[in-house]
C-alpha cells in the first residue's frame, strides 16, 4: 500500500462538523477548548521558553528556514510575540507551569485565513498546501483544500514524488501528497519536520500564488517571498517573529498536536469567509 494511502486510513473520518455552515462564535470557542486546540497547551512553559532561547541562539531546527530572526530581539521580545499570538500573557520568571492558549485569537486568525482563501478561490489562484505535522494538521488542511476547490480555487502539487538524500542525517526523504496536502515522508510514513528542504524543492518545481503551511514548509515559503498563511504552536515562535518583521500577515497560534478532527472549529471559522456559507 502507498505510504500516503496508508497514512490516510489512519486519520479519523470526516463528519458533519466539516460541512460548511454558520456556527455561533461562542460554540466554536467552546469546541476549541473541548478539543484542546485552545486551553492548556501540550507544551509546558519551560519548553516554550527553551525553544525561544534556541531560536535566538540560531538553532537551525527552530529557524524553519528563515533568516534574520534574531535581529534586535531578546527573549522577552519573542515571548511577548507568543503572548500576543496566543492571547494569554507568558511570564518567563515562573520557569515552570502550563501555557494557555485563548480560543478567540485562533478564531480571529482562522477567519483572516479564510478571507485570504476566499480571495484565492475567486481569483483562481494557484495554492500550495503543505504540513510538517502529519497526523495532526493534514485533515484540517485537506478540508481547507476541498473548500478552495469547491469555490474555484486551484491547488497545485509541485515536486510530487521527488526524493533526495539528507547529508545531515544520512537519510533519504521524499515528497508525497494526501489529496493536495504535501508532506515529507521517509518511505514508510509521513514525518514531522521543522526543516525547509521539501518546500525548497516544491518552489523550485512551481512557484504558487499562495502557500498554506506550517513549520519549515511555511518558513521556506516566507523566506522565498511567497505570500503565506500559516499555523504555529506556542513553542515554535519563528513564524511569529517573521510576522512581526512584516514578512507574513496571518499566523494561527494554536496547539498543533491534538486529535486531527478536533480542528473542525478552525475549518468552520475559515469557511465562514466564503459568501455561500452564510447566504
Amino acid at each position: 500500500m502507498d505510504v500516503i494511502e496508508a497514512h490516510a486510513r489512519r486519520l479519523p473520518p470526516v463528519d458533519a462538523r466539516f460541512t460548511p455552515r454558520p456556527y455561533p462564535r461562542e460554540e466554536l470557542a467552546r469546541a476549541l477548548e473541548a478539543g484542546r486546540v485552545a486551553g492548556v497547551a501540550t507544551h509546558p512553559l519551560d519548553n516554550v521558553i527553551g525553544n525561544a532561547r534556541l531560536l535566538l541562539e540560531g538553532d537551525p531546527d527552530k529557524q524553519f528556514g528563515l533568516t534574520g530572526l534574531q535581529d534586535g530581539l531578546v527573549l522577552q521580545d519573542v515571548l511577548d510575540l507568543v503572548s500576543a499570538g496566543s492571547g494569554v500573557s507568558i511570564d518567563p520568571t515562573q520557569g515552570l507551569g502550563d501555557v494557555l492558549i485563548a480560543p478567540e485569537p485562533i478564531l480571529d486568525a482562522c477567519e483572516a485565513l479564510g478571507r485570504r482563501l476566499a480571495l484565492a478561490a475567486e481569483g483562481g489562484e494557484r495554492v500550495l498546501i503543505a504540513t510538517g505535522h502529519p497526523g495532526g494538521l493534514d485533515l484540517l488542511y485537506r478540508e481547507w483544500e476541498r473548500l478552495l476547490l469547491t469555490h474555484g480555487g486551484r491547488v497545485i502539487k509541485p515536486a510530487d514524488g521527488v526524493s533526495w538524500r539528507d547529508p545531515r542525517l544520512e537519510h533519504d526523504w521524499s515528497i508525497g501528497y494526501l489529496s493536495g496536502v504535501g508532506m515529507q515522508t521517509d518511505g514508510l510514513v509521513p514525518r514531522h519536520t521543522h526543516w525547509p528542504d521539501a518546500m525548497h524543492r516544491m518552489l523550485a518545481a512551481e512557484r504558487p500564488d499562495l502557500v498554506v503551511a506550517d513549520h519549515g514548509f511555511a518558513g521556506a515559503a516566507i523566506e522565498a517571498g511567497v505570500e503565506t498563511v500559516s499555523v504555529a504552536d506556542v513553542n515554535d515562535p519563528a513564524l511569529l517573529v517573521a510576522k512581526a518583521q512584516g514578512r507574513t500577515d496571518v499566523v494561527v497560534v494554536m496547539d498543533d498536536h491534538v486529535a486531527a478532527d478536533a480542528y473542525w472549529p478552525c475549518f468552520q471559522a475559515a469557511a465562514a469567509a466564503f459568501p455561500q456559507v452564510n447566504a
